[in-house]
Order: C-alpha cells, then sequence, then structure tokens
C-alpha cells in the first residue's frame, strides 16, 4: 500500500531551474522564451497546471504561456552573467499586466495594443466600408508604463457626441474646451495620438512593389485572431483580402505580429498565399514632407525622425524604425511623385520574397518625452536591439 501512494509522487520533481545566460558584454533585460513542454515534462505535470516561477531572490515574478509553447519570463541579467529562475508547481499571486489589446468596433473596427512604452492600432473593415483612405500601422505615444489605450477609446468616444452638439448650436468656444479635455489628440499628461497614417505604411507595415517600383498597398484587415494576451505579450493573427499582385490574381497577405514587455519593437511575420513567382516585398516608415532631415537607411534597418501631425504646435518628434535582422537585398527611399497632404515617400528595406515563404522583421518607435530623448539615441537603440537579436540570451532548462 504504502509503495503504491508514493509512486505516483515519485513522477514530479520539487522544482525545475530555467538558467539565463547573457553572452554579451553589455546589461540585458528582455522577454526569455522557455520551451514550456520541456518545464512540464521534468515537472512530471499535464499542459494546463498552474506553475509559479521565482527569481533568485525567492521573488514570484510574471510568466505567461503562450499559444506556441513558450513559457516567457522577463529576464534581468548582467553582463557576461547568469540569471536563474525555479519554476514550481502552485497557485501564482495576481501578476500585472503590462501588455494587451483587443478590437474596437465602435471604433470601426480599429485593432489597438500597447505594452509599458507605446501604443499601436490598425485599421479594421468599418473604416474601410467607410471609404477612409488609411492603410498602415498607427502610433500612440505615452510616457507611462500604466495601459492607456482603452481608456483614451472611452474618453474619446464618449464625449464626441456632445462636442458635436455644441457645435451644431454654434458653441465654438465650449465644444473646443470640451475636445481638449477629451480628445487623445490632446496630450493630458500621459501621451497622445498624434502620428500621420493615412494611404501610407504608417510605422511598418509591409507592401508588394508593382512592376513600376510603387508600393502596392493594402488596405485594412479582413480577418483577425488575437493569439496571446499579456501580461508580458501580445499576438494577434491577420488576414486581408483577396487581391490582384503583379497579373496574379487572388493573392492573400498574412501576418503575426507580436509586442513584448518593455520593448520598442514589434515582431512582424508576414506571408502571401497564392502568390505563384518570387516578388519584391518592401516594409518601412512613411516620410513627412514637413521634415525630412533626420533619415537614416541602415544597412538592416531603415530609421526616421518623424515630425507629428503638427510639428510647429508639438515640437518634439516621434522615432520609428524598420529592422531587419534576416537582412534585406537594400534598403531606400522610394519618394512619392509629388507631395500630397504631407506625404513625401517612405523609407523601407526590400527582400526578393519567394512563393511560400515567411519574413520576419521588425518595427517600432519611441517618443522623445519618453524613454528615447534624441534621433541618436535612437540609432542606439535600434543597434542594441539587432545586436541582441544577432546575439540571444541563452536559456537551459535543468
Amino acid at each position: 500500500m504504502a509503495v503504491a501512494l508514493a509512486a505516483p509522487m515519485a513522477l514530479n520533481a520539487a522544482d525545475v531551474t530555467v538558467k539565463v545566460k547573457n553572452p554579451s558584454h553589455i546589461q540585458r533585460q528582455e522577454i526569455v522564451e522557455v520551451d514550456a513542454q520541456a518545464v512540464l515534462n521534468k515537472l512530471g505535470v499535464q499542459k494546463g497546471t498552474s506553475l509559479v516561477v521565482k527569481n533568485a531572490l525567492q521573488q514570484e515574478v510574471a510568466y505567461q504561456l503562450t499559444h506556441d509553447g513558450k513559457l516567457l519570463i522577463d529576464a534581468a541579467v548582467r553582463p557576461s552573467g547568469t540569471a536563474e529562475f525555479t519554476v514550481s508547481t502552485g497557485k501564482p499571486q495576481p501578476m500585472t499586466t503590462w501588455v494587451c489589446g483587443k478590437q474596437y468596433p465602435e471604433r470601426v473596427d480599429d485593432i489597438a495594443w500597447e505594452n509599458d512604452r507605446t501604443a499601436y492600432r490598425l485599421y479594421g473593415p468599418a473604416l474601410q466600408k467607410s471609404g477612409e483612405r488609411a492603410f498602415g500601422i498607427d502610433v500612440w505615444v505615452k510616457n507611462t508604463p500604466d495601459l492607456e489605450v482603452d481608456k483614451r477609446y472611452v474618453t474619446e468616444l464618449s464625449n464626441h457626441g456632445r462636442i458635436v452638439k455644441l457645435k451644431e448650436q454654434g458653441k465654438d468656444s465650449e465644444a473646443l474646451a470640451v475636445e481638449q479635455a477629451t480628445t487623445y489628440h490632446y496630450d493630458h499628461g500621459y501621451g497622445l495620438d498624434c502620428y500621420k497614417v493615412g494611404p501610407t505604411l504608417g510605422c511598418g507595415a509591409p507592401a508588394l512593389l508593382d512592376g513600376d517600383g510603387k508600393l502596392i498597398l493594402p488596405y485594412c484587415y479582413k480577418d483577425y485572431e488575437i493569439l496571446d494576451n499579456g501580461p508580458l505579450r501580445f499576438t494577434v493573427q491577420l488576414a486581408y483580402n483577396p487581391t490582384t499582385i503583379n497579373g496574379q490574381q487572388g493573392v492573400v497577405e498574412h501576418r503575426i505580429l507580436s509586442l513584448d514587455k518593455g520593448s520598442n519593437f514589434n515582431r512582424m511575420t508576414v506571408w502571401y498565399e497564392g502568390l505563384k513567382k518570387a516578388e519584391t516585398l518592401a516594409a518601412g516608415v512613411v516620410l513627412h514632407a514637413e521634415d525630412l532631415q533626420d533619415i537614416e537607411l541602415g544597412r538592416d534597418y531603415v530609421a526616421y525622425a518623424d515630425p507629428t501631425d503638427n510639428p510647429g504646435k508639438q515640437n518634439f518628434q516621434i522615432y520609428v524604425a524598420a529592422l531587419f535582422p534576416n537582412g534585406v537585398c537594400a534598403t531606400r527611399q522610394l519618394m512619392n511623385d509629388k507631395v500630397e497632404n504631407s506625404y513625401a515617400g517612405h523609407a523601407v528595406g526590400l527582400h526578393q520574397l519567394n512563393p511560400g515563404e515567411k519574413y520576419t522583421y521588425y518595427f517600432g518607435s519611441a517618443w522623445s518625452k519618453n524613454d528615447v530623448r534624441t534621433f541618436g539615441e535612437w540609432n542606439l537603440r535600434i543597434n542594441q536591439f539587432l545586436d541582441a537579436l544577432h546575439r540571444p540570451l541563452c536559456v537551459e532548462v535543468e
């Protein structure tokens, strides 16, 4: 009897040690990916078992189990150092959510997401039906780690009708006062929406080129599925409407994008269903005619100091970039034949995309009133991020 009772308990290890080693000589603070199944196997438990993760000080830390079988841990590792975490079964303490997103059908099907640094949005089917031309990825700057997007939407939308009514009554000054106090296009101390997208790539969207080297801009997404939603990573998969690409009909663009806690950069994987021959893929950022001084075309990135939608009055910059750790054929400026509504062109990386190929790159942003104060700092941030991708933290499960 005693042997029979003890046998099941012997299958469960007390805990599992996860070691995260830093191969570089600079401080690293990143979300690391651990093979979740390997951890569960060593613990001798099934998928769905509640876990507790602790650092070397035996403090509980936030973790996340992702749709693709990863255990995420927010790891700080000193230069050339090793950080250790223990994973055991148990009920974790409540975790702070640092990253999240959702669809907003009340705002023409926007999908908006954010982390502790920045917020972004994509435009949806309802906006496309309205005829408005907004194609790319939008940036909402913020200078607080708190999650603000949902509150911004609620405040903006709940006061819109009131503003319209006041204007109809000829009370323009009162309408302006309400708008200034409630709209997310003004900074109320924690950030705002002042990035100008329109019929462009915005910050980081992909597009194929036509035979004349012009962007075949995608419109709004058709279908979506949120795969991960915090506390450490947001992931969404998107499909776009079929289109004709250089004579190839019925080509469907697919994207998977994700954003982690603490990162200025989203991960984007794009592929095209129905593509019969290789095409040139472009990904990058829109350039605005008001300020074309700070544009950087690196070997494996493009960066720009965006002047905002009202540079003379805002007097700050939004730093944007697209990064290509897997390489590109070239980085260049694709300038428009004529400037309309300040859209001067794009800074892009070009990649020869084969049928069935999935291509991964990164895009992101920062704000001069928050964590990156100058364009020089932004270039440093970009290069350190690329270096980290090429020299990833090493993870061992014991």
